[in-house]
C-alpha cells in the first residue's frame, strides 16, 4: 500500500495542499484526508495491534479514483484533439515555382515561403497557406476546417485556405497569408481562447463544490464527535467512510466533462466555440437574429445592371467603383471588382460601416454606397424600372461625384441552398427568427418571404441593428445574433451570444462567441440541438451527484457504509457522470430539442 499512497495518490495530496494554501476547499481535500487518515490508522493498527486495517480499501479507493480521473482526462483529450488535428494539417514542405509563370520547381520548407510566392499543389497534397488560385481547376476538401464533407470547386481567382486538401487536379496558388495570419491559425487561437475560459455554470459548480466540501468537513467532525460518545471503536472507519463516499468528484465533473465533450463535438460539426459561456447561452436562446448578405445568402453578389448618368459610360463608372472598393472584402466590393478591373487607383479612402465608401481619384471625390449616403436627393432611376424591372431581388447602390449622381448599380444575391431547411429546423426548435439588413426594402422583403421570416427590417444601420437587439433584450428575450461583416461587429458584441460566419470579416469573428467554419446553415441548427442536449446532460449529472450525496451521507453517518464500499460508491458516481457526458461524443442532433414556450417576440417594422 505504501507505493500506492506515496506515488499513485501523491497528486491528490499536492492538490489538497495547493487548495489549502489558496484558502479554498477543492475536491482533493476530502480525498487526501480520507486516504491519509485511513492509511495512518492502518499503520498504527499494524504496529500496535489495536484497531482495524484498511489497506485494501485505501488501495481500491485510489484505483477507482484514478480510473475516474483517467476517463475525465480522456474526454478532455478527445475534445482537444481538434486543435492537434488542425495544427498537423499544414505540410512541412511544398513545391515552389520561383520563376512563375515558368514551371521551374523547387522543394522548400513551408517556413521559407513568403507572401506573393507561387506554389504548385498536386492532387493529394495539402495547401501550405492561404492564397488565391492563379492557374488550374480542381476540387478541394475543406472538411477538417469547416466540417463540410463535400469538396469545393476551385478555379482561377478562387480563394483557398491552408490546410485544405487538393483532390482532383494541380493548382498553382499565389500565397496571400502565412503563419499566424492564416485562417487555420486564427481558428487554433479561437479554440485555445475557448478552452481557457470557464462558463458561468462551471464557475457556479466550482463554488458549489467548495461550499459542499466545507459542509462535508463540518458534518464529518460532528458525526465523529457523536460516534466518539456512542462507540469510540467505530469513529475512525465511519469518519473515513464519510470523507470517501461524499467526495465531490461527481459534482466537480458534472459540468466540465459535458462541456468539454460537447465543445469537441461542435468543432467536428463545423461550429467553433470561442467563448466559455457560448454553449450555455445558445441553449437558452429564444430569438435568432440574422444578417442577410453573406449570412442567409451566398454572399456572392453580382452586378446585374449599370445605369450610367451625366454622360458617363458604363465602363467608366464601373472602373471608378472598382477602384474605390479595391481594398475591401465586403460582398458588394467583390462584386464590383469582378465586374471591372480598375485601371486607376483611389486615395484617402474612408469606409463608413453600413453606409458606403468615400475616396478621391485624381482631384475628384466620389461616394459609393446606399442611396442616402451617396445620393440622398435622388431616387431609383427610371431607366431601371423600364429596361430592368426591379423584381424585389436586387439591391441598388449609388455612385456620386461630389454632389452629382453619376451611376446606379443593381446587385443581386440568392439565399444559401440549405437556408430554407435550416431555418425550418431552427423554428421547430422554438426559436423566433428575425432578419436585419442594411439593404433596400425590396431585396430584404424578397429574401424574408423566400425563407418564411415574418420579422424583418430593411435599411438598418449598425446602430439600428444594435438598438433592435437591445429592444428584444429589454423584453426578457435571450438573443443570438448571426452575422459576417464589419458592420455586424457592434451587434455581435451586444447580443447575449453571437455567431460569425467563417467566411466573414476578421472583426466579426473577433467579436463573436462562436464561428461557423463552413457555409452550411444546418450546422447552426445542429449546434442549438447539441447545446440543449448538453444542458440536459449537465442537469442529469448535477441531479445524480446531489441525489447520491443526499443518500450516501446519512448512510455513512449511521455506520451502514464501510470504507471499501464508500470507495466503490464514490467512484461509481464519478464514472457515471463521465460516461453520461461521453454520450455527446458522437451525438447526432437529428431530432430538434424544443425550448420552453415563451411570449411572442417584438414584431419588426417593415
Amino acid at each position: 500500500t505504501i507505493p500506492v499512497v506515496l506515488y499513485s495518490a501523491w497528486p491528490f495530496f499536492i492538490g489538497a495542499w495547493r487548495d489549502l494554501k489558496r484558502r479554498t476547499l477543492g475536491m482533493d481535500v476530502p480525498v487526501a484526508l480520507g486516504v491519509g487518515t485511513a492509511f495512518i490508522a492502518s499503520v498504527y493498527a499494524t504496529f500496535f495491534g489495536q484497531g482495524e486495517v484498511y489497506y485494501d480499501s485505501v488501495t481500491m479507493f485510489i484505483f477507482l479514483l484514478l480510473t475516474g480521473r483517467f476517463l475525465e482526462m480522456n474526454a478532455r483529450r478527445r475534445a482537444g484533439a481538434a486543435v492537434e488535428e488542425l495544427v498537423k494539417l499544414i505540410p512541412a514542405a511544398t513545391t515552389r515555382l520561383p520563376n512563375w509563370p515558368l514551371r521551374d520547381e523547387e522543394q522548400v520548407p513551408v517556413a521559407r515561403l513568403a507572401v506573393g510566392d507561387h506554389v504548385l499543389v498536386r492532387p493529394g497534397e495539402t495547401l501550405p497557406a492561404d492564397g488565391v488560385v492563379v492557374d488550374g481547376d480542381s476540387a478541394v476538401s475543406e472538411a477538417m476546417l469547416t466540417g463540410e464533407s463535400l469538396p469545393v470547386s476551385k478555379t482561377i481567382h478562387s480563394k483557398v485556405v491552408g490546410g485544405s486538401l487538393n483532390q482532383a487536379s494541380p493548382l498553382v496558388v499565389q500565397i496571400e497569408k502565412l503563419g499566424a495570419d492564416t485562417r487555420l491559425a486564427s481558428i487554433v487561437r479561437l479554440l485555445d481562447r475557448a478552452q481557457s475560459e470557464k462558463p458561468r455554470i462551471g464557475q457556479l459548480a466550482d463554488r458549489a463544490a467548495a461550499w459542499f466540501v466545507g459542509l462535508l468537513l463540518l458534518i464529518t467532525v460532528l458525526v465523529g464527535i457523536v460516534w466518539y460518545v456512542i462507540d469510540p471503536s467505530k469513529v475512525l472507519w465511519i469518519v473515513v467512510s464519510i470523507l470517501v463516499v461524499t467526495c465531490p468528484c461527481a459534482l466537480g465533473l458534472a459540468t466540465p466533462a459535458a462541456l468539454t465533450t460537447a465543445t469537441g463535438r461542435l468543432t467536428r460539426l463545423g461550429l467553433l466555440t470561442t467563448r466559455g459561456h457560448a454553449l450555455e447561452t445558445l441553449a437558452r436562446a429564444t430569438d435568432l437574429v440574422f444578417d442577410k448578405t453573406g449570412t442567409l445568402t451566398q454572399g456572392r453578389l453580382s452586378v446585374r445592371r449599370v445605369v450610367a448618368l451625366g454622360g458617363h459610360s458604363e465602363n467608366e463608372v464601373s472602373d471608378i467603383a472598382a477602384a474605390l472598393e479595391a481594398g475591401s472584402e465586403h460582398p458588394i466590393a467583390r462584386a464590383l471588382r469582378e465586374a471591372a478591373t480598375p485601371s486607376r487607383s483611389a486615395s484617402q479612402i474612408r469606409n463608413t460601416p453600413g453606409r458606403g465608401v468615400e475616396g478621391t481619384i485624381g482631384e475628384q471625390t466620389y461616394r459609393l454606397g446606399s442611396p442616402r449616403f451617396a445620393a440622398p436627393a435622388h431616387t431609383l432611376p427610371e431607366a431601371a424600372e423600364g429596361a430592368y424591372p426591379n423584381n424585389g431581388h436586387e439591391s441598388w447602390i449609388a455612385l456620386a461625384a461630389g454632389d452629382a449622381l453619376i451611376a446606379w448599380f443593381a446587385l443581386a444575391d440568392t439565399p444559401r441552398a440549405d437556408a430554407p431547411a435550416a431555418l425550418a429546423a431552427l423554428s421547430a426548435q422554438g426559436l423566433h427568427l428575425h432578419l436585419l439588413s442594411g439593404d433596400a426594402e425590396g431585396a430584404v422583403k424578397a429574401t424574408a418571404q423566400q425563407l418564411d421570416i415574418t420579422d424583418w427590417h430593411a435599411g438598418a444601420l449598425p446602430e439600428d441593428k444594435l438598438a433592435y437587439v437591445k429592444t428584444l433584450q429589454s423584453q426578457g428575450r435571450i438573443v443570438a445574433m448571426v452575422g459576417d461583416g464589419i458592420n455586424d461587429a457592434p451587434v455581435l458584441a451586444g447580443a447575449q451570444v453571437s455567431i460569425a460566419m467563417g467566411e466573414g470579416a476578421d472583426v466579426a469573428q473577433a467579436a463573436a462567441d462562436m464561428v461557423m467554419l463552413g457555409s452550411r446553415l444546418g450546422t447552426l441548427a445542429d449546434g442549438v440541438a447539441l447545446a440543449r442536449k448538453t444542458q440536459l446532460i449537465i442537469r442529469q449529472n448535477l441531479g445524480w451527484a446531489l441525489g447520491y450525496n443526499l443518500i450516501a451521507i446519512p448512510a455513512a453517518a449511521f455506520g451502514y457504509v464501510t470504507p471499501w464500499l464508500a470507495g466503490i460508491g464514490m467512484s461509481v458516481s464519478s464514472l457515471l457522470v463521465v460516461l453520461n457526458a461521453l454520450r455527446l461524443t458522437d451525438y447526432k442532433p437529428n431530432t430538434p430539442v424544443a425550448a420552453q414556450p415563451l411570449p411572442s417576440p417584438l414584431t419588426a417594422p417593415r
